[in-house]
């Protein structure tokens, strides 16, 4: 008897992790078709510089009881993170939050990172993780994942969390990923973006 709900705890593990991955058989994240996107190795998707589509107002209440309304940057690259405090991938890649928004902003680049914390029933959840993690920019609380909805179809799947979006200077979506990065594959999101013209 305990041999096969072992199994089944196994089994229901296992699909809870596909699904929350949104990764199909080849590994590549699939999310949601169109938008234009090519997957690079990694799972990382750009759009070139004319096919890209508009992000959508992202604005709220933060973690720590301010407003943010993500519109106010354009003009800078925006790293948007999509992460809860309760999600095991998101606590490995805070780190590489942590250490490149800081690097960036030291070294005065015109980059701003914003977190949009996820489907945590309370916001002392969120606080500790950005404690923890030595998280400094702000993130939208978004409990109920309502502002993942107002992405343009094909562009972010709601379960997929971790998720990373880069808006170019413009507030158009220029890369995206829909699992958890290192601090390479964040910088090779973001570099290419910061270069443009």
């Amino acid at each position: 008897m305990r041999i096969g709900r072992a199994l089944l705890l196994t089994a229901v593990t296992v699909a809870s992790a596909l699904t929350l991955s949104a990764c199909d058989d080849d590994g590549k994240p699939n999310g949601s078709a169109g938008g234009n996107y090519v997957t690079g190795a990694g799972g990382i998707s750009t759009v070139s510089k004319g096919e890209r589509t508009d992000a959508p107002k992202l604005d709220g209440e933060t973690v720590d009881g301010k407003t943010l309304d993500t519109t106010e940057l354009k003009g800078k690259v925006v790293v948007l993170n999509v992460w809860g405090s309760w999600c095991p991938p998101c606590r490995g890649e805070a780190k590489y939050f942590a250490k490149v928004s800081k690097e960036l902003a030291d070294a005065g680049k015109d980059v701003a990172f914003v977190g949009i914390n996820t489907r945590d029933s309370s916001k002392q959840n969120a606080t500790s993780f950005e404690e923890n993690f030595g998280i400094t920019y702000p993130s939208l609380y978004d409990p109920d994942g309502k502002l993942m909805l107002r992405f343009p179809a094909g562009t972010l799947n709601p379960q997929a969390i971790p998720s990373t979006i880069v808006l170019d200077k413009q507030g158009k979506i220029a890369a995206r990923t829909l699992v958890a990065v290192n601090e390479q594959q964040l910088r090779s999101m973001i570099d290419p973006v910061l270069a443009e013209q």
